[in-house]
């Protein structure tokens, strides 16, 4: 039977500094609350630099973890707003999380102990007030940006639009030297050279990055803020006119490509000489092949090596090979066990910080008695051994997690494959594009990438 510990909970925001209370601070204030009690066992959660809008940060995983668990007989914090400034959030840690293992909340700063009816009537008082001040700050900061894009000034923050730069001083957008490069993008499109094409001939990294220029209101002018158009005061790099003819197009563009493709691994496959795409080409009444497209003269800009020799493929042989390592592969994964080897590990970690903890208090005991330096090294020592051991345990947990995650996919794709032949045509297009990031043909051979 394990010792339940009480659970000591800090957090510091970014700007902590100007909060008043750093992490030693509520460390000592914490201790001295637990020597108050006459509590001997306890452990830290501290979670430095995470917000307290959401409860997603590492030490709070843990502390939630435990509790589950088991190992925790009480939570303590130094004040309501270190466990959460979100109502939501703090009812339901109270209510879902801790009063169902039987862990008692204390705060200190609020004078709040769950274990009694008044400290049950403060928390929903004190969440209240703590989501208010949360949402007032969000509120004033918004109605600040909305006044600000209203008088044309730049929202800042991020990465400024390509073409532009950010002159903090005056708050506003200045064009810079990749601002005739956007004007090339609209120039080329209105022209009929497709994106991709654009995106090589531009140096960009892929095709979306031009059909985001494209759509960008900044470049005639504009400042788009939750969900409203203002006229900034920065200078436009296209002209209005421009800008709406390259919509026009793109609407054009957009219905014309409106089919859905009927083959399963559509946009998947690539040729494994010269690394281009290849395509589905009807083959007589016979079926289909896959042609890679630098042996395809219609669409140059798609060409890697206008001498790649790679053969032909016939298609319904390639889906199969891909369809049977996929199912091979997929029902030979281990069923779910539900085994946690890792969980004894980190059980076994738990118990040696513990007895490292203990070990200190003893020291630090022996040392405010008789100031001696072999047990200042001694308490060095085991703090180091205490670093050491809390490292590991961290790491235990995430792997812990990533194995769990592992073996959830793991189930998940076994599932799927069970499923197989029972899916439409559309739904193994939806799994072959979830699990399968190429498909690669040389030759007779056909390699198979899944995405990790």
């Amino acid at each position: 039977m394990k010792k339940k510990l009480a659970a000591l909970y800090i957090r510091v925001s970014t700007d902590a500094q100007f909060e008043g209370y750093s992490v030693d601070a509520q460390k000592d204030m914490l201790e001295g609350y637990c020597r108050s009690r006459g509590w001997t066992d306890y452990r830290f959660y501290v979670d430095g630099g995470f917000t307290g809008s959401n409860i997603d940060r590492p030490e709070m995983k843990r502390l939630i973890d435990d509790v589950k668990a088991g190992f925790i007989s009480q939570v303590v914090v130094y004040k309501l707003d270190r466990l959460s400034r979100s109502q939501k959030d703090t009812l339901y840690l109270i209510e879902d999380v801790f009063n169902p293992a039987g862990v008692g909340f204390t705060s200190l700063n609020e004078n709040m102990d769950t274990g009694t009816p008044m400290g049950r009537a403060m928390l929903g008082i004190m969440s209240a007030f703590a989501q208010l001040e949360r949402e007032t700050i969000r509120e004033r900061t918004r109605m600040g940006m909305k006044e600000r894009v209203r008088d044309g000034l730049w929202m800042g923050g991020g990465h400024p639009p390509f073409g532009y730069d950010y002159d903090r001083a005056r708050g506003v957008l200045t064009p810079n030297e990749d601002a005739a490069t956007v004007r090339l993008i609209y120039r080329l499109y209105l022209d009929g050279v497709p994106t991709a094409r654009i995106a090589e001939m531009t140096g960009l990294k892929h095709e979306k990055q031009v059909r985001d220029i494209l759509s960008r209101k900044s470049n005639i002018g504009l400042i788009e803020y939750n969900g409203a158009e203002y006229r900034g005061r920065h200078e436009a790099i296209v002209d209005e006119a421009t800008f709406l003819a390259a919509q026009e197009q793109k609407s054009r563009r957009s219905s014309a490509r409106s089919f859905k493709s009927v083959h399963l691994l559509t946009g998947l496959v690539y040729c494994g000489r010269c690394g281009a795409r290849m395509r589905y080409q009807k083959w007589g009444r016979n079926g289909y092949k896959l042609t890679c497209y630098s042996q395809q003269r219609s669409k140059r800009y798609l060409i890697r090596d206008e001498n790649c020799d790679n053969e032909k493929a016939w298609a319904d042989e390639v889906e199969a090979a891909v369809v049977d390592d996929f199912l091979d592969r997929a029902l030979s994964q281990p069923p779910e066990t539900g085994d946690r080897p890792r969980e004894t590990e980190r059980d076994a970690l738990a118990g040696r910080i513990r007895e490292t903890e203990r070990r200190l208090r003893r020291l630090y005991a022996l040392y405010a008695a008789a100031e001696d330096e072999l047990l200042a090294d001694s308490i060095a020592e085991q703090k180091r051994l205490l670093d050491t051991l809390r490292e590991e345990e961290r790491k235990a947990l995430q792997a812990g997690r990533r194995e769990e995650e592992s073996e959830r996919q793991r189930g998940e794709i076994r599932r799927l494959a069970q499923a197989w032949d029972r899916m439409t045509a559309e739904e193994k297009r939806v799994v072959a594009r979830e699990l399968i990031e190429r498909v690669e043909i040389d030759g007779g051979a056909v390699s198979i990438h899944y995405r990790q």
